[in-house]
């Protein structure tokens, strides 16, 4: 893999374990990590928690194998951006890694280019500024903000999610349409990621995540964005 990902332009370092790739991290901080589950003494899962608290810029990807269900659903609730499964063709996981990179490469360049906030927004800024429950989402920034002006952490697979939602309220999205739309690629009856989405992004914009009002389910469909 490392030898592939050079041949195509990247700059690859490889770490053996979560020792090494902890050092590695000192040194440099890279643009994305690709952690494989399964690794000698600490596992892929701990790295990832480790990672997402102490470098929250980092984009993460997980190798699964299809046994790996359960460690699947808790790399994604850890904030993990993607995961493949074993075994993958080297070019599916290339395109997933750059799918990756776009987002949030492209969710850095806003926040780093964002203008202060103005004391009153004008009509097209307004436009831009979608509210979500109890939460403001900003589109143009790619930022989310609760209800006292405080930015909310938010990875961007999120943020493209409500993004979808946010061009598509008060209307129905199945899961073929969410993924295709907002993560440029297919949905399988036993992916959960974005259940797991939608669950991390109702404690932030819900003010009951156990009985939504903004983001709701549809049963048999997907989930609506209930705009107000």
């Amino acid at each position: 893999m490392a030898e592939y990902f050079t041949r195509q332009g990247f700059a690859v370092r490889a770490a053996a374990d979560a020792g090494q790739a902890r050092a590695l991290l000192a040194e440099q901080r890279p643009d994305l990590a690709l952690l494989d589950l399964n690794m000698p003494g600490e596992n892929g899962l701990s790295l990832a928690r480790w990672l997402r608290e102490q470098h929250p810029q980092v984009a993460i990807m997980m190798l699964t194998t299809a046994s790996d269900a359960v460690d699947r659903v808790v790399g994604l609730e850890l904030g993990a951006d993607d995961y493949v499964s074993k075994p993958f063709d080297l070019r599916e996981l290339l395109a997933r890694v750059r799918a990756v990179l776009r987002r949030t490469q492209a969710a850095a360049a806003a926040v780093a280019v964002a203008p202060a906030p103005a004391p009153a927004a004008s009509e097209a800024q307004t436009a831009q500024r979608v509210p979500f429950g109890m939460c403001l989402l900003d589109l143009e920034q790619r930022r989310l903000f609760d209800g006292q002006g405080q930015e909310l952490p938010l990875t961007a697979a999120e943020f493209d999610l409500l993004a979808l939602f946010a061009r598509h309220p008060n209307r129905p999205l199945n899961r073929d349409q969410i993924m295709e739309q907002a993560h440029n690629r297919g949905w399988d009856v036993f992916d959960r990621s974005i259940d797991l989405r939608i669950m991390r992004l109702r404690r932030k914009v819900e003010r009951n995540p156990d009985k939504p009002e903004v983001l709701k389910t549809v049963r048999n469909v997907g989930y609506v964005f209930v705009s107000r």
